[in-house]
């Protein structure tokens, strides 16, 4: 965005909602058109509804995820969303002390919201978004000084926002103990081409292996980056 906000005040006029309790995402789009003004409101019950809607024409100006998908490990739901959306995602998530924060925000989310916060929270969040601004609740703090640990997590979740989102799903695939031949059947595509992609995947992440490939995957997954809280 330019930083000039649109007519409604906030920069936005419609928003994709990203969350699998329909209650809790009537009671944000509700929210979403009370502070922001926002009049077109999409929504998608898992990352892989809303990547289709997006890749099928659906073009929000600002999107609001849920951290906690069922088809999402840790932080890989945010890295392809924004891949396909080239819009502000703003993280709405019960899940928010520093730690998960600051590797949200490091992951390219332009805000983050605690999932019960008042509507006020929601209204600045917005605002602040839609000036270019990066948001994150009051009292919490990005860190800087970071452990080795959350250094490689950093590290691991640059490399895996190089990917593009074919190439993010085929990981997710490989994560889970698929072969090329069953990632080409799910996916409708060549088996050459998954292997051209797996080649491409693990140029990227710098990596010699599929093995390798899955153990830095899992260095961006929640269990790491909340390991310290335990």
């Amino acid at each position: 965005m330019d930083g000039s906000l649109k007519q409604n005040g906030h920069g936005f006029s419609s928003a994709l909602i990203v969350d699998d309790h329909p209650l809790f995402c009537d009671a944000l789009s509700m929210t979403l058109q009370a502070v922001a003004n926002i009049t077109q409101i999409f929504s998608a019950a898992c990352l892989e509804d809303a990547i289709s809607q997006l890749t099928q024409g659906a073009a929000p100006d600002l999107v609001v995820l849920d951290l906690n998908l069922p088809d999402v490990n840790g932080l890989d739901g945010l890295i392809r969303l924004r891949n396909v959306a080239k819009v502000p995602v703003i993280v709405v998530s019960s899940m928010a002390d520093n730690q998960v924060i600051t590797n949200t925000i490091q992951s390219g989310a332009s805000g983050f919201v605690p999932k019960h916060s008042k509507r006020e929270v929601f209204s600045a969040a917005i605002r602040s978004v839609g000036m270019g601004h990066i948001f994150v609740p009051e009292g919490f703090v990005l860190l800087e000084n970071e452990s080795a640990s959350s250094q490689d997590t950093n590290d691991a979740l640059s490399r895996l926002a190089s990917l593009t989102n074919q190439q993010a799903r085929i990981l997710q695939l490989i994560c889970e103990g698929k072969l090329n031949k069953q990632i080409a059947y799910d996916l409708s595509i060549a088996e050459t081409t998954v292997k051209a992609h797996v080649t491409a995947i693990m140029r990227k992440l710098g990596v010699q292996s599929r093995t390798q490939a899955v153990l830095l995957a899992k260095e961006a997954s929640f269990s790491n980056v909340l390991q310290d809280r335990q």
